[in-house]
């Protein structure tokens, strides 16, 4: 079992930065492939946007079109956690940003591949 819990949302100007954290609980956590996830606003939960993504050992990393060049994923597995580093932020990167966990996944970009899910933070990005 692992609980993933996110920080570091808020609101900023566009081009502005901000950096995600999720912690997660357990010894285990060095194990997991780590994603993150996006919903914009009035859009379900089951229509999450692939963010981001970094292997378990943090040797390869997975990003959208849309994010690919401004942010930046990392982990720190003796800390047990994964990092969203979000530059030059544009409006449409407004969204609840979640982390998510997976020991094991045919598709990395998707969605229902992850196993455990944070429970989110705002981002807000204002032109």
């Amino acid at each position: 079992q692992v609980q993933l819990v996110e920080s570091g949302g808020g609101s900023v100007q566009a081009g502005g930065s901000l950096r995600l954290s999720c912690a997660a609980s357990g010894r285990t956590f060095s194990s997991y492939h780590m994603g993150w996830f996006r919903q914009a606003p009035g859009k379900e939960r089951e229509f999450v946007e692939f963010v981001a993504a970094i292997s378990w050992s943090g040797i390869s990393t997975y990003y959208s079109d849309s994010v690919k060049g401004r942010f930046t994923i990392s982990r720190d597995n003796a800390k047990n956690t994964v990092y969203l580093q979000m530059n030059s932020l544009k409006p449409e990167d407004t969204a609840a940003y979640y982390c998510a966990a997976t020991k094991y996944y045919s598709d990395i970009y998707r969605s229902a591949d992850y196993e455990y899910w944070g429970q989110g933070t705002q981002v807000t990005v204002s032109s």
